[in-house]
């Protein structure tokens, strides 16, 4: 079997003014440098859209670091942002022990009493390590009230921006569940409600 491709191909002039339905031409993008350049930018245009990456730079990872210290919830090693003020008066803390340096005060659903932190970003007879060992009505969220012997020095403290790294989370007793000594022996409020309904 022989196969045999013939090409029919018309001659058409412009000035006899005969028109053709198909004219067969030579493939355009194989000839023209320019058609080529504009093919390639349009396929390299379509494949980044495709492929579009997003690239975390530093300043993106600050902005996300800044984000974290503002929302994180407290836990070992995570470092927060607060804001500090200083107080110089009182005769016991929250814990029952007398106020000495190195105490500080928070608010107990944040850092429970007993909570060991790192105040940093402040200046440098402040920085260190503080327990919480206090709570306040006026110390609510983020903020911390750090206790100075020197009524004046705790006015010069002011309101300071400071980050603070937990080391230790306190023992939040209204976050626990009741034991079984206090189950089989229950007291103050607990002795006096009704069981089951009776």
């Amino acid at each position: 079997m022989r196969l045999t491709v013939t090409r029919r191909t018309r001659t058409v002039s412009p000035r006899a003014g005969i028109t053709a339905d198909t004219i067969e031409r030579p493939m355009l993008l194989s000839r023209s440098f320019s058609r080529k350049l504009v093919a390639t930018f349009f396929g390299v245009v379509g494949f980044v859209l495709l492929y579009e990456v997003t690239m975390i730079d530093s300043q993106y990872a600050a902005r996300q670091a800044a984000l974290r210290e503002q929302t994180a919830e407290p836990a070992p090693g995570v470092r927060l942002q607060f804001t500090a003020t200083a107080y110089c008066k009182g005769d016991v803390t929250a814990s029952g022990v007398a106020p000495r340096t190195g105490i500080a005060a928070a608010d107990p659903d944040l850092l429970p009493v007993g909570s060991v932190i790192e105040v940093t970003s402040v200046s440098e007879p402040y920085a260190g390590i503080y327990t919480i060992m206090d709570t306040g009505p006026m110390v609510k969220g983020r903020e911390l009230d750090i206790y100075l012997w020197s009524c004046f020095e705790a006015v010069r403290f002011g309101r300071q921006h400071v980050h603070v790294t937990v080391l230790r989370l306190g023992w939040n007793p209204r976050a626990t569940t009741p034991g079984l000594l206090d189950t089989l022996f229950p007291r103050g409020k607990r002795a006096r409600e009704p069981v089951n309904g009776r």
